[in-house]
């Protein structure tokens, strides 16, 4: 009996139809080791593209721009009042012709001298107390304005904020440079509105010119309510 079922079984084995079907069982693993290693090549293509995309993307630089510096203004052909400057700001204002610094700044300003030192930038210091500005502050500060030669070389003023810098140069520009009040009035109040302590001291100012001028220059507005800067 067990013969005849191994004989059954080998002639089986040699029919057309077991070969097919084994053959096609073939075919099948074949497509399907062919179809994964396709699927793994292209997988592994993919994340080669992205790595390559990633590490081709450079990062955006901001190029420094005087838009960034607080409260920036050209106030005269060669005056510029400003907030802070940093570093990147001086490079860029002496490439406007920026000649000469005067920072209305109280207190340590060893940082500020050396960069303007490595610039060639000509500094100057007016220690302004914001609780306290005083005529000889504002005098000092005219002093070396004075020693600027307004057809070649351009200032800049500047303070934490500019607000000091607007209230000094509007008073330089009403008292020393003989502007019209309310021409210079727009840059100061586009900066800030002076309190009762910086209204009082720039009248003190304003009234030491007109006696020395022999002029009525006022200014066309009144106190604001305090600030603190």
């Amino acid at each position: 009996m067990k013969k005849t079922q191994l004989a059954v079984l080998a002639k089986m084995k040699n029919t057309p139809s077991l070969q097919k079907s084994k053959l096609g069982r073939v075919v099948t693993i074949a497509c399907i080791s062919v179809g994964l290693g396709l699927s793994l090549c292209a997988n592994a293509y993919h994340e080669d593209s992205s790595t390559q995309q990633a590490g081709d993307e450079t990062p955006m630089s901001t190029v420094p721009t005087l838009t960034t510096l607080t409260n920036y203004q050209q106030n005269a052909p060669f005056m510029y009042s400003s907030g802070l400057p940093d570093a990147s700001h001086f490079s860029l204002l002496k490439e406007k012709g920026v000649t000469h610094v005067i920072d209305l700044i109280p207190g340590d300003r060893a940082s500020e001298i050396l960069t303007t030192s490595e610039l060639g930038l000509d500094y100057f210091n007016v220690p302004v107390d914001w609780e306290g500005p005083t005529l000889a502050n504002f005098l000092n500060y005219a002093a070396f304005m004075q020693n600027v030669d307004v057809n070649k070389d351009k200032v800049l003023t500047h303070c934490k904020l500019n607000w000091r810098g607007a209230a000094f140069t509007y008073l330089y520009r009403i008292n020393v440079l003989g502007e019209n009040e309310q021409t210079a009035k727009k840059d100061l109040m586009a900066i800030w509105h002076p309190n009762p302590t910086w209204y009082a001291f720039m009248n003190e100012v304003i009234t030491h010119y007109n006696g020395v001028n022999g002029k009525q220059v006022a200014m066309s507005f009144e106190a604001a309510a305090s600030e603190s800067q």
